[in-house]
């Protein structure tokens, strides 16, 4: 959400940062509404006064006998009442009609994001690791099968496209990388574990951005609930109409969660195998911060995402997404690429965003420094840490070998309970 009095002060550069993002001018239609609101609330408060001072006149009218000015008034009153009335209609409506145009429009992008239309303009920042390379490579789908472990046919029958059935050692891999990446972040990096709602109502998902604009990508129930797309609808949302001293920011927050995503959008785009999933697990970061520190803060969640790839040995490169490729709610972004050997590319696996207070604005979360009167919008910021279902993905593809069996990272094997190896006679 945008604060309008700022748009008023400085419409030309909210217009020029929109464009980055491909937008034509906006602020025209906002200044326009704005005008009109601003101009009933004038004639509103007039007519209000004007009521006020007349009824106080009546009383004057009726000890002096006056008769007919007390009727006189009495009736103009009665006039301003229904005038008030559909003054205060008229405000309602042209106040959702500004609350809705203002929703609809993507965050500012800050002004070190790099410039361009699609993901083929975002910047390398850095590589980690070298690429995996076997002289027959299998994709996860392949390699699941084979092994008897991912049953994808079974998922289609009962549930359609986009599910997966994993079963023994393989299912049991997943749940140590959801459990690896949970201790790793609460123990090293000093995220609070929060066990949080997987339906929320329509002011949570508001709130993070999804409504109203992006309601066809999520899943609603009969009783007008949202299954979560991500945990950071439910962890931003645990500030909402809340006042949090400065002193206590930044909350660092975690969750280990199944998403839901109808994925409207991806017509076509990954039908195969578990990259693009209905129903996945994910790791879920969140970060509360002033708006002093959010900068600082975004840098080292992305160094926190990072480390769990660093700590399962997986290549992967970092990048700074462009203007046309960020989400709405992002004024800046950086995505985790991991390797697949059998894309022979990087594919996303984090993204993790600085949202500056986009939401904090659409939930009215505030913070406060301690002796101080004024309070101020927080910033958030989220990222994944990381999407379970991609890492198991390329585990499976950068572990196997020529026999067609996976071995286990160094760093999961605590959770494996002594399995090494999946597949074959190891």
């Amino acid at each position: 959400m945008h604060d309008i009095r700022a748009i008023r002060d400085n419409p030309e550069a909210y217009d020029r940062a929109w464009a980055r993002r491909g937008l034509s001018a906006q602020t025209p239609a906002i200044l326009a509404l704005d005008g009109d609101l601003r101009g009933v609330q004038t004639a509103l408060q007039a007519a209000q006064s004007r009521r006020n001072d007349a009824s106080k006149l009546i009383g004057m009218a009726k000890r002096n006998g006056d008769v007919a000015e007390a009727e006189r008034l009495m009736a103009e009153v009665d006039g301003l009442k229904a005038d008030i009335a559909a003054q205060t209609e008229f405000e309602v409506r042209l106040t959702a009609q500004m609350r809705d145009l203002l929703a609809a429009i993507p965050n500012l992008p800050a002004d070190d994001v790099p410039d361009g239309a699609d993901e083929h303009d975002n910047v390398e920042v850095r590589r980690h690791g070298e690429p995996f390379k076997l002289d027959r490579v299998k994709d996860h789908v392949d390699l699941g099968v084979d092994l008897g472990l991912a049953d994808f046919e079974a998922a289609a029958r009962m549930s359609g496209a986009r599910f997966t059935v994993l079963k023994g050692q393989l299912a049991r891999l997943e749940r140590a990388i959801g459990q690896f990446m949970l201790d790793f972040q609460t123990q090293e990096h000093g995220y609070t574990e929060v066990s949080p709602p997987l339906l929320v109502r329509d002011d949570a998902v508001f709130g993070t951005g999804q409504l109203p604009k992006f309601a066809e990508d999520l899943f609603h129930t009969t009783d007008g609930r949202w299954l979560i797309p991500t945990a950071e609808v439910s962890l931003t949302n645990l500030v909402r109409e809340q006042i949090t001293p400065e002193e206590e920011l930044p909350l660092r927050l975690t969750a280990l969660t199944p998403c839901f995503r109808s994925e409207a959008g991806a017509s076509g785009k990954d039908t195969r195998g578990m990259i693009r999933q209905h129903q996945f697990w994910k790791v879920e970061l969140v970060a509360i911060t002033t708006p002093d520190d959010s900068e600082a803060e975004h840098e080292r969640m992305v160094q926190n995402a990072e480390a769990i790839l660093k700590r399962l040995e997986l290549p992967f490169r970092t990048v700074a997404l462009c203007t046309g490729d960020m989400g709405f709610s992002a004024r800046k972004t950086f995505d985790l690429e991991v390797w697949l050997p059998s894309q022979d590319t990087y594919r996303e696996i984090s993204s993790i965003s600085n949202c500056g207070d986009f939401q904090a604005r659409r939930m009215d979360a505030r913070c406060k420094k301690s002796g101080e009167k004024g309070t101020r919008f927080v910033h958030t910021l989220n990222g994944s840490g990381l999407a379970v279902g991609r890492t198991l993905v390329a585990v499976m593809e950068n572990y196997q070998d020529e026999r067609g069996r996976i071995a286990i990272p160094q760093a999961l094997h605590p959770y494996m309970r002594g399995v090494t190896h999946i597949g074959g006679d190891a």
